[in-house]
C-alpha cells in the first residue's frame, strides 16, 4: 500500500537519490533531511508514517537521534528503520537493543526494502487502526 509521507535522514547524497527514486517510482511521498537534528525538527513538525535513518550521521548519530524520538510524546509512536552500511552481529544488535523497528543494510536491495518498507507501513496502520478502533 503505497501512499502516506515517509521521512529520510541520510547524509549520503547517493543514497538519499537511489531511496528517493525507489519509493516515489511506488507512490510514496518522501521528505528528506541530511542531519539527525534537522530529521527530528522534520518529524516531530511532520509525523512522517515511517522514518527512514542513517545510523552514521555528521553530528548526532542514528541512535542517539532514536532515543530523542522515543522520549518525545509527538514522535514515540512513529516507527523507525535503521539504514546502515555494516551488516556485522555487534551493530545488528546495537540495532535491536536501542529500539529500531527493522534495518537495512546499505547499498540497498530493492525488493527487499520495499518489502520492509511496506511491512513497516502495515504494522504502523494496524496499530493506528485498532487504536481507534478501541477509543470508539
Amino acid at each position: 500500500m503505497a501512499g502516506g509521507l515517509i521521512l529520510l535522514i541520510e547524509d549520503n547524497p547517493t543514497n538519499r537519490k537511489l531511496i528517493r527514486d525507489v519509493l516515489q517510482f511506488q507512490g510514496y511521498t518522501l521528505r528528506e533531511a541530511d542531519t539527525a537534528e534537522e530529521g527530528i525538527h522534520l518529524a516531530r513538525a511532520l509525523r512522517p508514517r515511517l522514518i527512514l535513518m542513517d545510523l552514521h550521521l555528521p553530528g548526532m548519530d542514528g541512535i542517539t537521534a532514536l532515543k530523542q524520538l522515543r522520549a518525545d510524546a509527538t514522535t514515540q509512536a512513529i516507527p523507525v528503520m535503521a539504514l546502515t552500511a555494516s551488516a556485522m552481529g555487534h551493530e545488528q544488535r546495537q540495532i535491536t537493543e536501542a529500539g529500531f523497528d527493522g534495518y537495512q543494510t546499505k547499498p540497498i536491495h530493492v525488493k527487499a526494502f520495499l518489502a520492509a518498507v511496506a511491512a513497516l507501513l502495515a504494522r504502523e496502520w494496524s496499530r493506528v487502526s485498532f487504536a481507534k478502533t478501541v477509543s470508539d
